[in-house]
Protein backbone atom coordinates (compact mmCIF):
# COMPACT_ATOMS: atom_id res chain seq x y z
CA UNK A 1 0.00 0.00 0.00
CA UNK A 2 1.40 3.82 -0.69
CA UNK A 3 0.38 6.87 1.35
CA UNK A 4 -2.60 8.50 0.02
CA UNK A 5 -2.18 11.50 1.53
CA UNK A 6 1.52 11.67 -0.64
CA UNK A 7 -0.40 11.02 -3.74
CA UNK A 8 -3.06 13.06 -3.29
CA UNK A 9 -0.96 15.97 -2.85
CA UNK A 10 1.14 14.88 -6.51
CA UNK A 11 -1.51 14.32 -8.25
CA UNK A 12 -3.00 18.02 -7.15
CA UNK A 13 0.17 19.51 -8.08
CA UNK A 14 0.16 17.82 -11.62
CA UNK A 15 -3.18 19.35 -12.13
CA UNK A 16 -1.51 22.87 -10.38
CA UNK A 17 1.38 22.31 -13.68
CA UNK A 18 -0.93 21.38 -15.95
CA UNK A 19 -3.24 24.17 -15.58
CA UNK A 20 -0.36 26.77 -15.46
CA UNK A 21 0.51 24.95 -19.10
CA UNK A 22 -2.87 26.00 -20.44
CA UNK A 23 -2.99 29.21 -19.16
CA UNK A 24 0.30 30.61 -20.29
CA UNK A 25 -0.29 28.48 -23.84
CA UNK A 26 -3.92 29.99 -24.44
CA UNK A 27 -2.08 32.69 -26.32
CA UNK A 28 -0.24 30.52 -28.41
CA UNK A 29 -2.05 29.65 -31.83
CA UNK A 30 0.46 27.72 -33.72
CA UNK A 31 3.84 26.20 -32.82
CA UNK A 32 5.84 28.84 -34.53
CA UNK A 33 4.16 31.23 -31.97
CA UNK A 34 6.94 30.04 -29.44
CA UNK A 35 9.35 31.13 -31.98
CA UNK A 36 8.78 34.50 -33.72
CA UNK A 37 9.93 36.52 -30.61
CA UNK A 38 11.29 37.04 -26.59
CA UNK A 39 8.11 37.09 -25.29
CA UNK A 40 7.17 33.47 -27.32
CA UNK A 41 10.62 32.13 -26.33
CA UNK A 42 9.55 33.19 -22.68
CA UNK A 43 6.31 31.33 -22.79
CA UNK A 44 7.89 28.09 -24.20
CA UNK A 45 10.77 28.27 -21.48
CA UNK A 46 8.03 28.72 -18.61
CA UNK A 47 5.75 25.81 -20.49
CA UNK A 48 8.90 22.91 -20.85
CA UNK A 49 9.82 24.17 -16.65
CA UNK A 50 6.28 23.10 -15.95
CA UNK A 51 6.47 20.03 -18.44
CA UNK A 52 9.62 19.10 -16.44
CA UNK A 53 7.81 19.19 -13.01
CA UNK A 54 5.04 17.47 -14.56
CA UNK A 55 7.32 14.36 -15.86
CA UNK A 56 9.30 13.82 -12.37
CA UNK A 57 6.40 14.20 -10.48
CA UNK A 58 4.93 11.45 -12.54
CA UNK A 59 8.25 9.37 -11.85
CA UNK A 60 8.00 10.13 -8.09
CA UNK A 61 4.14 8.83 -8.15
CA UNK A 62 4.83 5.71 -10.02
CA UNK A 63 7.56 4.99 -8.29
CA UNK A 64 5.94 5.52 -4.22
CA UNK A 65 2.71 3.47 -5.66
CA UNK A 66 5.28 0.48 -6.55
CA UNK A 67 3.91 1.08 -10.65
CA UNK A 68 0.21 0.19 -9.61
CA UNK A 69 -1.43 3.22 -9.71
CA UNK A 70 -1.17 4.60 -13.12
CA UNK A 71 -1.28 1.39 -14.66
CA UNK A 72 -5.02 1.29 -13.80
CA UNK A 73 -5.45 4.80 -16.15
CA UNK A 74 -4.73 4.20 -19.85
CA UNK A 75 -6.27 7.09 -20.92
CA UNK A 76 -2.34 8.30 -20.81
CA UNK A 77 0.71 6.69 -22.21
CA UNK A 78 2.22 7.91 -18.81
CA UNK A 79 5.99 6.67 -20.00
CA UNK A 80 5.47 9.30 -22.92
CA UNK A 81 4.43 12.36 -20.29
CA UNK A 82 7.63 11.11 -18.19
CA UNK A 83 9.66 10.45 -21.59
CA UNK A 84 9.45 13.87 -22.45
CA UNK A 85 10.53 14.93 -19.09
CA UNK A 86 14.25 14.02 -19.99
CA UNK A 87 14.31 15.06 -23.17
CA UNK A 88 13.34 18.22 -22.34
CA UNK A 89 15.94 18.67 -19.32
CA UNK A 90 18.58 16.78 -21.65
CA UNK A 91 18.44 17.85 -25.21
CA UNK A 92 16.42 21.24 -24.19
CA UNK A 93 18.35 23.10 -27.18
CA UNK A 94 16.65 20.04 -29.59
CA UNK A 95 13.21 20.80 -28.54
CA UNK A 96 10.50 20.84 -31.39
CA UNK A 97 8.04 23.39 -30.76
CA UNK A 98 5.77 21.90 -32.82
CA UNK A 99 5.58 18.64 -30.11
CA UNK A 100 5.13 20.94 -26.91
CA UNK A 101 2.58 23.35 -29.11
CA UNK A 102 0.80 19.87 -29.21
CA UNK A 103 1.37 18.80 -25.90
CA UNK A 104 0.28 21.87 -24.78
CA UNK A 105 -3.51 21.53 -26.58
CA UNK A 106 -3.88 18.26 -26.80
CA UNK A 107 -2.28 15.94 -24.14
CA UNK A 108 -2.67 18.48 -21.33
CA UNK A 109 -6.24 18.81 -21.16
CA UNK A 110 -6.52 14.82 -21.30
CA UNK A 111 -3.54 14.45 -18.34
CA UNK A 112 -5.38 16.92 -16.24
CA UNK A 113 -8.99 15.04 -16.69
CA UNK A 114 -7.06 11.86 -16.05
CA UNK A 115 -5.70 13.27 -12.85
CA UNK A 116 -9.10 14.39 -11.66
CA UNK A 117 -10.46 10.84 -12.34
CA UNK A 118 -7.97 9.15 -10.33
CA UNK A 119 -8.01 11.63 -7.52
CA UNK A 120 -12.38 11.40 -7.74
CA UNK A 121 -11.52 7.54 -7.51
CA UNK A 122 -9.32 7.50 -4.56
CA UNK A 123 -12.08 9.50 -2.50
Amino acid sequence: MFDKLLVTEILQQIIIAGERVSGRSKEINTAEDFLVDERGLEKLDSICMQLIAIGESLKNLDKITHHELLSKYSAIEWQKAMGLRDIISHHYFDINSEIIYDVCKHEIPALIMEVNHILKDME
